[in-house]
């Protein structure tokens, strides 16, 4: 058996009100989600067991429902008892739950919903393990690429064939990723993540808008950088900011904050990991910790 298999075997998911093996777990054909694309989705980072800036999460989760007029299945407790009940079927301390919502099953194909449709909850949780120390080391490489995707950038949708193919598009030209630049010119973001870059000190990412996802580990960013004092500013980003940055960034619920260490084939800064993403790093592992130690005083 590999070790993908195994995987699978051992890990419970949640599926319409049950918890079930992943083996075990069937979605139907006509669901709108598997024809349509039709549906949203959440990654919530757990530490120690314990979901992660639940609150911003969950919001992000009801806003993208609302924009798409999906019904929001659950109340906020019954998102928090199931999400907590599948991480405790684990037996991992840090994971990440991927959390999707469909508009549900219809049988007759039609692009427009029948009114009495049931939306689909899917969940399943996997190890999350640290960023690997090559690239807390170097960094990574990325390429900027035209920006392809819908005009609904800020809705959380599982239509992510535009970020597959720039992904895969990154990979065909030797990079690890690609930061998005919109047909007017501006910085949008990663094909899965938030962008920043340091320049002089400051940390500048793109304003939030309908072209970009509301990171949420892009707030926890900005919050750990106002309790330090370092200037966290929202303005429109070219790709001559890019290239002039001192350092960029590509921030995510998985993998935090990763240093971008060169673009489009030149180096970044001195081509490391700079001195601003060094002092952050440490700063969110230690809001991180602070993070765990209240929980863990709350519970004595």
């Amino acid at each position: 058996m590999s070790q993908n298999e195994s995987l699978v075997m051992q890990q419970i998911v949640y599926l319409n009100g049950e918890y079930l093996p992943m083996a075990d777990s069937k979605i139907s054909t006509q669901d709108r989600g598997f024809l349509f694309g039709d549906g949203i989705y959440e990654v919530i980072p757990v530490y120690q067991r314990k979901l992660f800036a639940w609150p911003e999460h969950l919001q992000r989760l009801k806003n993208s429902l609302q924009a798409v007029s999906i019904p929001n299945p659950l109340n906020d407790e019954e998102w928090l008892e199931m999400l907590t009940g599948l991480v405790k079927k684990h037996p991992w301390e840090n994971q990440f739950i991927y959390l999707q919502v469909t508009r549900g099953i219809q049988m007759q194909r039609d692009h427009m919903p029948a009114d009495c449709l049931h939306p689909t909850i899917y969940a399943y949780t996997n190890p999350l393990k640290p960023l690997n120390a090559k690239i807390l080391t170097h960094g990574i490489k990325v390429v900027s690429l035209e920006d392809i995707r819908w005009l609904r950038c800020d809705t959380k949708a599982i239509t992510l064939l535009p970020n597959v193919m720039m992904k895969l598009a990154a990979k065909q030209q030797g990079a690890d990723d690609a930061i998005l630049i919109s047909r007017g010119g501006k910085v949008t973001e990663g094909s899965a993540s938030n962008v920043v870059i340091v320049k002089e000190g400051k940390l500048l990412t793109p304003p939030n808008s309908q072209h970009i996802l509301p990171g949420v580990t892009r707030l926890v960013i900005e919050k750990v950088a106002n309790q330090h004092h370092i200037p966290f500013i929202e303005r429109e980003l070219d790709l001559t900011d890019l290239q002039t940055a001192d350092e960029i960034w590509l921030t995510s619920s998985t993998k935090e904050a990763v240093p971008v260490t060169q673009l489009d084939g030149k180096e970044v800064g001195d081509g490391r990991p700079g001195p601003v993403w060094q002092k952050l790093h440490q700063h969110y592992q230690d809001y991180k910790a602070e993070f765990i130690a209240q929980y863990t005083r709350a519970s004595l």
